[in-house]
């Protein structure tokens, strides 16, 4: 099928302001529905061919959709691109702009009326932003990898300043601006973001009027919402949680992806989009009897696995909390600061476990080099099991409650939840440390533990980041440190391997690390055992028990 492309349309928003869109539609003319994309990235970019180097490329196959009779609307968000105005990160004035944007779409002759958003990670934000106005003729939005809370999910995970926002503003928005692919009007973007985010590390009112979960509770539009396990730094909370708030008709799916940019190269695909997304925008904007109609409500893929599951609900019915508790070692099987043990039952003395830091043999962060390479365990605490004696299957969200003091009025809790696999005896004597897999990690500032009761249940803290609650030096309080939901198996013989710092690395987080400023100097200690039954709390499928094999 032919493309009529129409780049350099503007339209007037009720403030005066003019917003510019590219249009794709199918020739020859007549009426289509059409799919909304926006973002700060500028359409100058579409006409890039498909590839996983610009992490901002999440519009989806633009002329395969034009192909299957629909049309694409692609618009520069205010002060990005062709659009005039200030930038304002997915506050209410883009999101008013989003609402008439839309109205417009369905104004057009080309248009039946019917508008569907569509696109990855900031694409996926605007389309829970859309769905959160309500404009009258938006027909669905499947928002694949979108969060919905800038603040907990983009910039202070955990109340912990991420380096993801200065990498996403400087790598990502101000380059696709200022470099487009046609090299059509480069532009430098206004303002600085990462300066402005750095003086609101409370959740305030800048962040209040940036939070679209808020604005989900009443939403009725049909939602189909696609998260991956991979992007638990940033998006996953988001697909979860705003599935569980809105109203409307809606699904989830929870996928597997091996990183961020195999996820990217995933919603580029044509296959991708002919299997999952089309029959659900084929349903909602054609009026089309498709397979989506008999999918399940949830459907969930076991992290690093193609074994898919189905469900009525998220987490599956059936889940249920089992603790394993922190206890001292050794265990013998891993290389770190004091290599602690995991165990079904409280310990019936009172231990602790303690670290200072920075370690002077620590590089980027908690990770030492060493002849086999870098080593992200061995200059942190670590807690892991015995051998599992059979195969264990979680899926929901998780929590570490631990208690924690600090020689500081505030430190950092760092999380990771690993899969340790069998080593031979001959490996571990010679110094290498036992291969592993991440299985989900989470983050909390001591000085947020504060929650908010209402949102709050077993396995899934939620903070409120509205106040700071410093520490007194050297005296334990209890945390509850939210890990991001993951489906995960692991197998017979395997470990479980819980691992804690002050901090991350971009060795092993990438751009998602988070900051490790000049004040942080001083020594934490976990404590452990009767008077401090510090423990992970894993959601265990079918009530199974987990079982470790004896005398390991």
């Amino acid at each position: 099928m032919s493309i009529v492309d129409q780049s350099d349309v503007y339209i007037r928003m009720s403030d005066g302001v003019e917003v510019a869109v590219r249009i794709y539609r199918p020739d020859p003319e007549g009426v289509y529905p059409t799919l909304f994309a926006a973002s700060p990235y500028r359409y100058d970019n579409d006409d890039l061919p498909p590839s996983m180097v610009f992490f901002w490329q999440e519009t989806g196959p633009i002329s395969w959709y034009v192909d299957q009779g629909y049309a694409y609307v692609h618009l520069d968000v205010r002060g990005c691109g062709k659009s005039g105005g200030e930038y304002g990160f997915l506050d209410a004035r883009e999101r008013q702009d989003l609402y008439e944007v839309i109205e417009w779409i369905a104004r057009q002759r080309w248009s039946n009326g019917k508008i569907g958003g569509i696109g990855q990670s900031y694409y996926a934000a605007t389309q829970w932003a859309m769905a959160s106005v309500k404009p009258p003729h938006l027909a669905c939005i499947a928002p694949f990898d979108g969060n919905i809370d800038p603040y907990r999910g983009w910039t202070y995970q955990g109340g912990i300043a991420s380096n993801f926002t200065s990498a996403w503003w400087n790598g990502s928005v101000r380059q696709a601006n200022k470099f487009p692919a046609n090299g059509s009007v480069p532009r430098d973007v206004s303002g600085d973001l990462p300066a402005t985010v750095m003086q609101h590390p409370l959740l305030d009112s800048f962040w209040e009027q940036r939070l679209i979960a808020p604005l989900l509770e009443e939403v009725q539009t049909p939602v189909y919402s696609i998260g991956v396990w991979a992007k638990r730094d940033i998006h996953l909370h988001g697909n979860i949680r705003g599935y569980h708030l809105v109203k409307g008709p809606k699904k989830l799916k929870l996928m597997t992806a091996v990183n961020g940019a195999a996820t990217l190269g995933l919603y580029a695909s044509e296959e991708f989009h002919r299997d999952v997304l089309l029959p659900f925008y084929d349903h909602w904007l054609k009026g089309m009897d498709t397979e989506y109609v008999e999918r399940a409500n949830v459907e969930f893929t076991y992290n690093g696995t193609d074994v898919t599951e189905s469900s009525s609900c998220w987490p599956p019915a059936g889940v249920k909390y089992s603790p394993l508790y922190l206890h001292d070692g050794p265990t013998g099987c891993v290389t770190s600061i004091n290599d602690g043990a995991l165990e079904s039952v409280p310990s019936q003395k009172s231990t602790k476990s303690s670290y200072a830091y920075p370690a002077p043999n620590w590089m980027g962060g908690p990770v030492v080099m060493t002849e086999y390479g870098p080593d992200p365990v061995r200059g942190i605490l670590t807690f892991t099991s015995a051998p599992l004696e059979e195969e264990l299957a979680i899926a929901g969200p998780m929590e570490l409650v631990v208690h924690a003091s600090s020689s500081r009025t505030d430190m950092n809790v760092i999380a990771r939840l690993a899969e340790q696999f069998p080593q031979a005896e001959a490996e571990r004597a010679s110094g290498r440390q036992p291969n592993a897999c991440l299985v989900t990690k989470g983050w909390l500032r001591a000085s947020h533990r504060v929650l908010d009761d209402g949102r709050s249940a077993e396995g899934s803290p939620f903070h409120q980041h509205s106040e700071a609650h410093p520490l007194t030096p050297d005296v334990p309080v209890e945390l509850r440190v939210a890990l991001m939901p993951c489906a995960h198996r692991f197998r017979r013989g395997s470990r479980i391997r819980l691992e804690i710092s002050c901090g991350d690395s971009t060795l092993t987080d990438q751009h998602f690390a988070h900051a490790f400023t000049p004040d942080m100097v001083g020594t934490d200690t976990l404590y452990h055992g009767a008077a401090y039954p510090s423990r992970l709390l894993l959601p265990v499928i079918d009530e199974q028990i987990i079982r470790f094999a004896a005398g390991s």
